[in-house]
């Protein structure tokens, strides 16, 4: 009965180290779709004032 307790616990600890990672990347996936959408508004406002001038 003791190996299966070390066992849940082992991988309860594996599946929260997962679950932070995946937490990360998303955090990071998220933050990176933002910062390109920012700079292609930027660069479509660029391109709209050369064609203006």
């Amino acid at each position: 009965m003791e190996n299966l307790i070390l066992f849940v616990n082992s991988f309860l600890s594996y599946l929260l180290v997962f679950a932070v990672s995946i937490a990360v990347a998303g955090v990071g996936i998220f933050a990176g779709y933002k910062l390109r959408m920012k700079k292609n508004a930027k660069d479509a406002l660029e391109n709209e004032q050369e064609q203006d001038s």
